[in-house]
Protein backbone atom coordinates (compact mmCIF):
# COMPACT_ATOMS: atom_id res chain seq x y z
CA UNK A 1 0.00 0.00 0.00
CA UNK A 2 0.99 3.28 -0.92
CA UNK A 3 1.72 6.13 1.70
CA UNK A 4 0.25 9.46 0.83
CA UNK A 5 0.72 12.91 2.06
CA UNK A 6 -2.68 14.43 4.07
CA UNK A 7 -1.95 17.69 2.88
CA UNK A 8 0.25 19.99 0.92
CA UNK A 9 2.17 20.33 4.18
CA UNK A 10 0.94 17.14 6.38
CA UNK A 11 2.94 13.78 7.16
CA UNK A 12 2.54 10.71 4.89
CA UNK A 13 0.23 8.26 6.31
CA UNK A 14 -1.00 5.02 4.77
CA UNK A 15 -4.19 5.23 2.10
CA UNK A 16 -5.81 3.48 4.85
CA UNK A 17 -6.16 4.02 8.19
CA UNK A 18 -6.99 1.47 11.08
CA UNK A 19 -9.27 3.43 13.50
CA UNK A 20 -10.33 1.79 17.23
CA UNK A 21 -13.59 3.64 16.80
CA UNK A 22 -15.81 0.62 16.95
CA UNK A 23 -13.74 -1.48 19.90
CA UNK A 24 -15.77 -1.84 23.25
CA UNK A 25 -15.31 -2.44 26.45
CA UNK A 26 -12.03 -2.86 28.43
CA UNK A 27 -9.48 -4.00 25.60
CA UNK A 28 -7.37 -5.53 28.00
CA UNK A 29 -9.08 -8.86 27.76
CA UNK A 30 -8.46 -8.33 23.59
CA UNK A 31 -4.68 -7.56 24.24
CA UNK A 32 -4.16 -10.80 21.46
CA UNK A 33 -6.32 -9.79 19.35
CA UNK A 34 -5.87 -6.42 19.07
CA UNK A 35 -2.05 -7.18 18.32
CA UNK A 36 -3.40 -9.46 15.71
CA UNK A 37 -5.29 -6.77 13.99
CA UNK A 38 -1.83 -4.52 14.10
CA UNK A 39 0.18 -6.66 12.83
CA UNK A 40 -2.74 -8.15 9.64
CA UNK A 41 -2.84 -4.48 8.96
CA UNK A 42 1.01 -3.66 9.03
CA UNK A 43 1.05 -6.54 6.46
CA UNK A 44 -1.28 -5.17 4.44
CA UNK A 45 0.95 -2.47 4.67
CA UNK A 46 -1.66 0.00 6.67
CA UNK A 47 1.02 1.98 9.61
CA UNK A 48 -1.39 4.19 10.49
CA UNK A 49 -3.75 4.14 13.46
CA UNK A 50 -6.32 6.59 14.41
CA UNK A 51 -7.13 6.56 18.58
CA UNK A 52 -8.98 9.01 20.38
CA UNK A 53 -9.01 9.46 24.69
CA UNK A 54 -12.54 7.61 25.01
CA UNK A 55 -12.44 5.04 22.58
CA UNK A 56 -13.48 1.61 23.84
CA UNK A 57 -14.16 3.04 27.43
CA UNK A 58 -11.18 4.94 27.70
CA UNK A 59 -8.75 1.83 27.22
CA UNK A 60 -7.44 1.73 23.93
CA UNK A 61 -4.69 4.15 24.13
CA UNK A 62 -3.16 2.21 26.70
CA UNK A 63 -3.60 -1.22 25.38
CA UNK A 64 -1.93 -0.47 22.39
CA UNK A 65 0.51 1.74 24.54
CA UNK A 66 1.70 -1.95 26.12
CA UNK A 67 2.15 -3.57 22.67
CA UNK A 68 4.81 -0.59 21.68
CA UNK A 69 6.31 -0.70 25.17
CA UNK A 70 6.11 -4.97 25.15
CA UNK A 71 8.05 -4.17 21.44
CA UNK A 72 5.70 -6.25 19.48
CA UNK A 73 5.85 -3.72 17.20
CA UNK A 74 8.17 -0.23 16.67
CA UNK A 75 7.20 3.02 17.30
CA UNK A 76 8.66 4.09 14.62
CA UNK A 77 7.20 2.15 12.15
CA UNK A 78 4.02 3.55 12.90
CA UNK A 79 2.29 6.44 12.29
CA UNK A 80 -0.40 7.88 15.42
CA UNK A 81 -3.22 9.65 15.35
CA UNK A 82 -5.13 10.75 18.46
CA UNK A 83 -7.88 13.59 19.48
CA UNK A 84 -10.17 15.08 22.42
CA UNK A 85 -13.00 17.34 22.59
CA UNK A 86 -15.43 14.76 23.06
CA UNK A 87 -16.01 13.77 26.68
CA UNK A 88 -18.19 10.37 27.28
CA UNK A 89 -19.67 9.84 30.96
CA UNK A 90 -17.93 6.20 32.08
CA UNK A 91 -17.92 5.06 35.41
CA UNK A 92 -13.81 5.26 35.25
CA UNK A 93 -14.08 8.88 34.48
CA UNK A 94 -16.17 10.15 37.53
CA UNK A 95 -15.96 13.72 36.40
CA UNK A 96 -17.79 13.63 33.72
CA UNK A 97 -21.17 14.19 34.41
CA UNK A 98 -23.12 14.20 30.85
CA UNK A 99 -21.73 13.91 27.28
CA UNK A 100 -20.49 17.32 25.95
CA UNK A 101 -17.38 19.25 24.31
CA UNK A 102 -14.89 20.23 25.74
CA UNK A 103 -11.41 22.08 24.08
CA UNK A 104 -10.20 24.24 26.36
CA UNK A 105 -6.81 25.03 26.86
CA UNK A 106 -6.37 23.12 29.89
CA UNK A 107 -8.12 20.35 28.46
CA UNK A 108 -6.12 19.81 25.74
CA UNK A 109 -2.37 19.91 27.69
CA UNK A 110 -3.72 17.32 29.81
CA UNK A 111 -5.24 15.30 26.91
CA UNK A 112 -1.95 15.29 25.09
CA UNK A 113 0.31 14.51 28.25
CA UNK A 114 -2.23 11.22 29.17
CA UNK A 115 -2.23 10.33 25.54
CA UNK A 116 1.31 10.77 25.30
CA UNK A 117 1.70 8.36 28.24
CA UNK A 118 -0.71 5.59 27.45
CA UNK A 119 0.80 5.17 24.15
CA UNK A 120 3.91 5.01 25.03
CA UNK A 121 5.11 7.78 23.12
CA UNK A 122 7.17 10.78 23.14
CA UNK A 123 5.38 12.04 19.87
CA UNK A 124 1.98 12.28 18.57
CA UNK A 125 1.82 12.66 14.66
CA UNK A 126 -1.39 14.17 14.20
CA UNK A 127 -3.47 15.74 16.81
CA UNK A 128 -7.29 16.24 15.97
CA UNK A 129 -10.11 17.92 17.98
CA UNK A 130 -12.89 16.21 17.93
CA UNK A 131 -16.07 18.76 17.50
CA UNK A 132 -15.70 22.39 18.61
CA UNK A 133 -16.46 23.68 22.00
CA UNK A 134 -18.33 27.27 21.70
CA UNK A 135 -17.41 27.94 24.95
CA UNK A 136 -14.07 27.58 25.08
CA UNK A 137 -11.56 30.68 24.25
CA UNK A 138 -10.65 30.00 20.65
CA UNK A 139 -7.46 31.78 21.17
CA UNK A 140 -6.21 29.64 24.26
CA UNK A 141 -7.27 26.65 22.13
CA UNK A 142 -5.41 27.97 19.70
CA UNK A 143 -2.38 28.72 21.67
CA UNK A 144 -2.07 25.28 23.63
CA UNK A 145 -1.78 23.53 20.01
CA UNK A 146 0.42 25.92 19.16
CA UNK A 147 2.81 25.27 22.45
CA UNK A 148 2.47 21.68 22.15
CA UNK A 149 3.31 21.24 17.93
CA UNK A 150 6.51 23.74 19.76
CA UNK A 151 7.50 21.76 22.61
CA UNK A 152 7.36 18.51 19.83
CA UNK A 153 4.25 16.49 21.56
CA UNK A 154 2.21 16.54 18.80
CA UNK A 155 3.57 16.87 15.22
CA UNK A 156 0.41 18.08 13.12
CA UNK A 157 -3.23 19.29 14.04
CA UNK A 158 -5.91 17.90 12.60
CA UNK A 159 -9.76 17.94 12.97
CA UNK A 160 -12.60 16.06 13.31
CA UNK A 161 -16.52 16.41 12.70
CA UNK A 162 -15.99 19.93 12.22
CA UNK A 163 -18.21 22.43 10.52
CA UNK A 164 -16.77 24.45 7.38
CA UNK A 165 -16.99 27.54 9.76
CA UNK A 166 -15.95 26.06 12.43
CA UNK A 167 -12.44 24.48 10.34
CA UNK A 168 -12.29 28.47 9.26
CA UNK A 169 -12.69 29.68 12.14
CA UNK A 170 -10.17 27.57 14.12
CA UNK A 171 -7.57 27.92 10.84
CA UNK A 172 -7.60 31.33 11.42
CA UNK A 173 -6.26 31.52 15.08
CA UNK A 174 -3.44 28.93 14.10
CA UNK A 175 -0.17 29.93 12.64
CA UNK A 176 -0.07 26.46 11.91
CA UNK A 177 -1.88 24.07 8.93
CA UNK A 178 -4.64 21.81 9.87
CA UNK A 179 -3.53 18.76 8.08
CA UNK A 180 -6.69 16.88 7.66
CA UNK A 181 -10.63 16.69 8.71
CA UNK A 182 -12.06 13.20 10.23
CA UNK A 183 -16.02 13.01 9.10
CA UNK A 184 -17.98 10.46 8.83
CA UNK A 185 -18.44 9.68 4.93
CA UNK A 186 -19.96 6.72 2.63
CA UNK A 187 -22.33 5.92 0.52
CA UNK A 188 -25.49 5.81 2.98
CA UNK A 189 -24.31 9.15 4.62
CA UNK A 190 -23.24 11.62 1.81
CA UNK A 191 -24.18 15.48 3.39
CA UNK A 192 -20.16 16.14 3.12
CA UNK A 193 -20.74 16.78 -0.74
CA UNK A 194 -23.22 18.91 0.29
CA UNK A 195 -22.63 21.13 2.71
CA UNK A 196 -19.38 22.31 1.45
CA UNK A 197 -17.13 20.30 3.88
CA UNK A 198 -15.54 18.53 1.27
CA UNK A 199 -15.38 21.62 -1.05
CA UNK A 200 -13.56 23.47 1.76
CA UNK A 201 -10.99 20.24 2.37
CA UNK A 202 -10.10 20.30 -1.44
CA UNK A 203 -9.79 24.08 -0.95
CA UNK A 204 -7.16 23.35 1.37
CA UNK A 205 -5.29 20.46 -0.06
CA UNK A 206 -6.17 17.96 2.43
CA UNK A 207 -7.50 14.55 2.44
CA UNK A 208 -10.66 13.55 4.49
CA UNK A 209 -10.48 10.71 6.57
CA UNK A 210 -13.44 8.70 6.24
CA UNK A 211 -15.07 7.25 9.00
CA UNK A 212 -17.65 4.35 8.87
CA UNK A 213 -16.54 3.51 5.08
CA UNK A 214 -18.87 0.78 4.68
CA UNK A 215 -21.76 2.46 7.12
CA UNK A 216 -21.09 -0.16 10.02
CA UNK A 217 -21.65 -3.08 7.74
CA UNK A 218 -25.39 -1.45 6.92
CA UNK A 219 -23.90 -1.59 3.03
CA UNK A 220 -23.72 -5.27 3.08
CA UNK A 221 -26.78 -6.00 5.19
CA UNK A 222 -28.99 -3.30 6.06
CA UNK A 223 -32.08 -3.44 5.33
CA UNK A 224 -33.92 -0.19 5.08
CA UNK A 225 -35.07 1.17 1.28
CA UNK A 226 -31.95 2.90 0.27
CA UNK A 227 -29.53 0.06 1.67
CA UNK A 228 -31.02 -2.96 0.01
CA UNK A 229 -30.83 0.02 -3.20
CA UNK A 230 -27.28 0.72 -2.98
CA UNK A 231 -26.38 -2.70 -2.40
CA UNK A 232 -28.16 -3.94 -5.16
CA UNK A 233 -26.34 -1.58 -7.33
CA UNK A 234 -22.57 -2.18 -6.16
CA UNK A 235 -23.75 -6.07 -6.78
CA UNK A 236 -23.71 -4.96 -10.60
CA UNK A 237 -20.41 -3.41 -10.48
CA UNK A 238 -19.08 -6.45 -8.18
CA UNK A 239 -19.62 -8.25 -10.69
CA UNK A 240 -17.81 -5.56 -13.21
CA UNK A 241 -14.77 -5.30 -11.35
CA UNK A 242 -14.69 -9.08 -9.89
CA UNK A 243 -14.22 -7.15 -6.16
CA UNK A 244 -16.51 -7.79 -3.22
CA UNK A 245 -19.06 -4.97 -3.09
CA UNK A 246 -17.55 -3.52 -0.11
CA UNK A 247 -14.55 -3.09 -1.56
CA UNK A 248 -16.70 -1.44 -4.41
CA UNK A 249 -17.91 0.98 -1.99
CA UNK A 250 -14.58 2.05 -0.66
CA UNK A 251 -13.18 2.40 -4.24
CA UNK A 252 -16.37 4.93 -4.45
CA UNK A 253 -14.81 6.57 -1.67
CA UNK A 254 -10.76 6.46 -2.98
CA UNK A 255 -12.09 8.32 -6.11
CA UNK A 256 -13.34 11.59 -3.97
CA UNK A 257 -9.93 11.18 -2.54
CA UNK A 258 -11.18 10.25 0.68
CA UNK A 259 -8.57 7.57 3.02
CA UNK A 260 -10.50 4.65 4.46
CA UNK A 261 -11.09 4.45 8.27
CA UNK A 262 -10.85 0.85 8.67
CA UNK A 263 -13.13 0.20 11.88
CA UNK A 264 -13.42 -4.11 11.38
CA UNK A 265 -11.93 -6.87 13.59
CA UNK A 266 -12.88 -8.93 10.81
CA UNK A 267 -9.88 -9.97 8.78
CA UNK A 268 -11.50 -10.54 5.75
CA UNK A 269 -13.38 -7.41 5.59
CA UNK A 270 -10.23 -5.45 6.43
CA UNK A 271 -8.93 -6.88 3.32
CA UNK A 272 -12.02 -6.04 1.14
CA UNK A 273 -11.26 -2.51 2.01
CA UNK A 274 -7.46 -2.96 1.11
CA UNK A 275 -8.68 -4.03 -2.49
CA UNK A 276 -10.22 -0.99 -2.66
CA UNK A 277 -7.03 0.34 -3.77
CA UNK A 278 -6.69 -2.28 -6.88
CA UNK A 279 -10.32 -0.79 -8.49
CA UNK A 280 -10.01 2.15 -11.02
CA UNK A 281 -14.16 2.91 -10.94
CA UNK A 282 -14.98 4.86 -13.94
CA UNK A 283 -16.23 7.86 -14.02
CA UNK A 284 -20.08 7.04 -14.85
CA UNK A 285 -20.12 3.83 -12.73
CA UNK A 286 -19.00 6.54 -9.77
CA UNK A 287 -22.21 8.44 -10.75
CA UNK A 288 -24.21 5.51 -10.93
CA UNK A 289 -23.48 4.55 -7.71
CA UNK A 290 -23.80 7.67 -6.47
CA UNK A 291 -27.34 7.94 -7.97
CA UNK A 292 -28.28 5.02 -6.20
CA UNK A 293 -28.34 6.71 -2.65
CA UNK A 294 -30.92 9.92 -3.81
Amino acid sequence: MKKVYLSDSGPKVSEAIYSFYRWDGDTSANSAEMEKVVHLCLELGINTFDHADYYSDYSCEEQFGKLIKEKRFKREDLVLFTKCGLRVPHPSQPDIRIRHVDTSAARIRKSIDQSLSKLNTDYIDIFLLDHLDPISSLEETALALEQALKAGKIRNIGVANFSVFQHQLLSAHLQSNVVTHHLELNLLNTPALDNGQMDYIKQKYMRPLASAPVAAGRIASGSDPVAVRVRETLKTYATKYGKDLESIAVAWLIKLGALPLIGTKEEQRIRNIVDAFDIELDHQDWYDIYQATK
